[in-house]
């Protein structure tokens, strides 16, 4: 009889994040360190390069490295990377820190996230990021003055500093390099010992999914914006062109997206308004002819809310200036080019109903005299006819008026 034993085979699993610390980025680094401790991995190893970002979303990555049963390893990799701000913190965190050579760490300082605050504020968000560095330092044996700095004085090391000043453990050309230097190593895992024994084991190299890809496109400010101003330009179109449905099932899934992205971000919702309410002045303009006025006070609406819309003194979470200005002047254009066409329309002469026959020519069927209507043929139909002149049957007429239901004719000369 044939025997199958179930073997979990220890791996070492290796993520790689790139990017600013946010929801979408703190969902892939706590989802690949759970599968790490279901694949009963021997070390969850993060390769990491972040300039920072918000601090609820570090929170929950640094809570779920002290709760992980896998000991963790943050890397901050390759040469010319850099663990900033919400970063550093990570790094510091984890139960391992390691870096290459050529990068950085530190700049911790807290950030106005949510634009500017008073003095007190200011020094109560600066105690409690002092506070928190030092309480992971010393749950990590680490340097606490060194770290404090960071956090108070803006402090950035380099990795052979970091590794002098007992700010991380390890310093390693490459990821072989790395595992070579953590195997044997031996780390605190919920206040028990384990040795870290990876010699010559799998590397299991987890990438961001599709999923994660897209959501941590839609959360860069920038893109978030540009799904804004698309989402309310399709159902401009839609409101103004009735059934297009094209325009109006794209802008809706843009504007869809831009919220979600507003999930994940310091949001303005006094610059979302103004943007709203410039959408509404652009139709007005179509609607109501004010001679450009209501466009212009769209585009300053415009322009207001695009530098309103986040509220952050950092410029990743800031949107780009250079689109900020490509939107303002393509919706300059665009809306110059529509009330154009607008005015141009309202100033080109009627071609239906009474008003589309003044102008018209034609000949007269009958005699017409000041006392005596009579009968003309005007674009292609016989109409009654009056005059302030007499006029021979045969001769050429132009429409120059109305009496009732009557054409007031005079000779074409």
């Amino acid at each position: 009889m044939l025997r199958f034993d179930l073997i979990l085979f220890s791996v070492i699993y290796l993520a790689k994040y790139e990017g600013i610390i946010n929801p979408p980025g703190a969902e892939f680094i706590i989802k690949t360190i759970k599968d790490a401790e279901r694949d009963n991995a021997d070390v969850y190893i993060l390769q990491l390069d972040t300039p920072g970002g918000l601090d609820e979303s570090m929170r929950m990555i640094i809570k779920r490295i002290f709760e992980s049963d896998v000991p963790v390893c943050v890397y901050v990799f390759p040469p010319g990377a850099r663990a900033a701000s919400a970063g550093a913190f990570i790094t510091i965190a984890a139960h391992v820190a390691a870096m290459a050579p050529g990068t950085n760490i530190g700049a911790a300082h807290p950030v106005a996230i949510q634009g500017q605050m008073d003095t007190v504020m200011i020094k109560k968000v600066l105690n409690d990021a002092a506070s928190y560095m030092k309480s992971i330092g010393k749950k990590r044996g680490r340097n606490v003055k060194i770290l404090e700095d960071m956090v108070r004085k803006s402090l950035s090391v380099t990795a052979e500093e970091a590794l002098k000043e007992n700010v991380i453990d390890i310093v390693a050309i490459s990821v072989d390099s790395l595992i070579k230097k953590l195997n044997g190593l031996e780390v605190e895992i919920k206040g028990v010992k384990k040795k870290i024994e990876i010699k010559d084991k799998e590397i299991k190299r987890i990438q961001m999914g599709l999923r994660e890809r897209i959501l941590m496109v839609i959360s860069n400010p920038t893109v978030a914006y540009i799904l804004l101003i698309l989402g309310f330009y399709g159902l401009f179109f839609e409101i103004t062109h009735p059934g297009a449905i094209f325009p109006g099932v794209i802008g809706a899934i843009c504007l869809i997206l831009a919220f979600y992205s507003f999930q994940t971000l310091p949001v303005n919702y006094a610059g979302v308004l103004l943007i709203v309410f410039s959408m509404v002045l652009f139709l007005m303009e179509i609607k109501i002819q004010s001679h450009g006025i209501l466009g212009a006070g769209g585009v300053l609406s415009l322009l207001l809310g695009s530098l309103l819309l986040f509220k952050s003194d950092v410029p990743f979470l800031r949107v780009s200036r250079l689109a900020i200005f490509v939107v303002l002047i393509t919706t300059f254009l665009f809306f110059f080019i529509v009330i154009m066409k607008a005015v141009q329309a309202q100033r080109k002469r009627a071609v239906t109903g009474k008003e589309g026959m003044l102008g018209e020519k034609g000949i007269a069927k009958t005699d017409i005299r000041k006392d005596k209507e009579g009968a003309v043929f005007v674009h292609g139909e016989i109409w009654k006819a009056i005059s302030d002149e007499e006029i021979k049957k045969g001769e050429k007429i132009i429409v120059d008026g109305f009496e009732g239901l009557k054409l007031k004719v005079k000779k074409l000369k």
